[in-house]
């Protein structure tokens, strides 16, 4: 039995001014769980000096993770939904489209 979809994800080549600070990348990671119709329990976001950000959103289905490094113009991406496996794919193309990566890998596991 599969209870939810577990993309994990690196993104190579983002542009650094989208991913230095945590403002921008709270813009981003936050439109990107309400466009893909997730159930936003509650995030938090830590800034780091003197730039990457780390951040984590709990949804009702599960969680979002992000970790930067702009330095490397590098995206760590964790999205995880139970249910509706559609609204993780659909995070992940919004993220996709957001970042603006040259490259990616990503790992798609059926959780259960």
């Amino acid at each position: 039995m599969i209870v939810g979809k577990h993309i994990i994800a690196e993104l190579y080549g983002v542009p650094r001014e989208l991913i230095s600070y945590e403002k921008t990348v709270r813009e981003i990671v936050e439109e990107v769980v309400e466009k893909a119709g997730l159930t936003k329990v509650g995030s938090v976001y830590k800034q780091f000096e003197p730039y990457g950000v780390t951040g984590v959103v709990l949804i009702a289905e599960s969680h979002v993770s992000i970790h930067t490094w702009p330095e490397y113009e590098l995206v760590n991406l964790d999205v995880f939904t139970c249910g509706d496996a559609k609204k993780a794919e659909k995070a992940f193309e919004l993220f996709l489209e957001k970042f603006k990566p040259r490259s990616y890998r990503h790992y798609v596991l059926d959780r259960g």
